[in-house]
This record gives structure tokens, sequence and C-alpha cells, in this order.
């Protein structure tokens, strides 16, 4: 298949792009690669998720604010909240791209329902970023060393970033054919 046949596959919009019977037309890598765009989504969806979690309970910016101060400006943190912010939604959303095509590619336990598939990789995706962000990103990058409790809520974060993400990827990748009628949204659910 040429490069432009694919590229006109991949903007038609008349053939359903996932849920069960698109899977069976599409390849791994045609699979990952929309499950991907799901991602970034999702990606989106969880950093709200998460930043509304952690805002009011820690009352402080995303570290996000430390690197751009340490590694852009030189300043304060706090004279950078939006980028902090944007900076953090950055993170978030790429790294929802990497769990859709991951997710995608993962197939050793189709038996089991695809929402929770996802909610189970997302819990494990999300304290795995947790556990980079903490050892490396913190400790190695920034220096920062948390408290017991401020360290126990940076994880709770991200528990709640994976769980959204992998909800959101594992019940609109694979689960349904068409997400909209089958969780009735266009019925104020």
């Amino acid at each position: 298949m040429s490069v432009s046949d694919r590229l006109r596959q991949w903007r038609s919009t008349s053939d359903a792009k996932e849920g069960p019977s698109a899977m069976a037309r599409q390849s791994r890598a045609e699979h990952a690669f929309y499950a991907a765009v799901r991602g970034l989504q999702a990606g989106f969806v969880a950093t709200i998720i998460m930043t509304a979690f952690r805002l009011p309970i820690l009352r402080s910016l995303p570290p996000s604010a430390n690197f751009y101060s340490q590694y852009v400006t030189g300043d304060d943190p706090e004279d950078h909240p939006v980028a902090g912010l944007l900076l953090h939604f950055v993170y978030g959303i790429q790294a929802g791209a990497i769990f859709g095509g991951l997710f995608a590619l993962q197939d050793a336990e189709r038996s089991i329902e695809p929402e929770q598939r996802g909610i189970v990789w997302g819990s494990i995706f999300g304290m795995a970023l947790s556990a980079f962000g903490s050892q490396i990103m913190l400790k190695e990058l920034l220096d920062i060393r948390l408290e017991a409790d401020e360290l126990a809520l940076f994880h709770a974060g991200h528990l709640v970033y994976g769980l959204s993400l992998g909800a959101w990827v594992g019940s609109r990748t694979e689960g349904v054919e068409d997400p909209e009628e089958e969780y009735e949204y266009g019925q104020g659910n």
C-alpha cells in the first residue's frame, strides 16, 4: 500500500477507526496509531483530573514549574505558573499517547474486558511514571526531596492519572464500536 493510499485511509471518516470490528481490519501498527491518538485525548483528560486532585490538597504548582524555572529561566518557580502548568500538560499528553500505543500492542489478556485491562495497566503505568518522577526528575534533576506526606500525595496523584488514562483508553480503543452510543453520552449520562 502506497503512502498516499495510507494517508487517504487515515483521513477517511466513513469507516470506524476503533472498536472490535475496526481492530479486525487494521494491522497492529494501524491499531497502535489510532490508540496513540486516543491516548493523546486520554492524556489531556487524565492530566486535568490529576491536576484537579492535587491542587487543592498540595496547594502548589506541579514540579514542572521547578523544571522550567531551573532549566529555562533561572527564576523562582512561583514566577512561572502558566509555563509550569503547560509543561505539566505536555508531559501528561505525551505520556497518554505512549500509553495508548503500548496498550494497543499488548494483547496477552484479550479475554479480559478492555476497560478492566485499561484500569489495571493504567494504574501500573501511572505508578511507573510516579517512580520515574520522584526518583529521576525530582531527586536527580531538580534536587527536590519531598516529605513523606508530600511523596504519598505525589504518588496518589499519579495513580489517579493512571486510572483515568487507562479507563479512557480501554473504553475507547477496543471496548465498544461507538462509545457515544454505548455509554449513552447524548442522553445526559
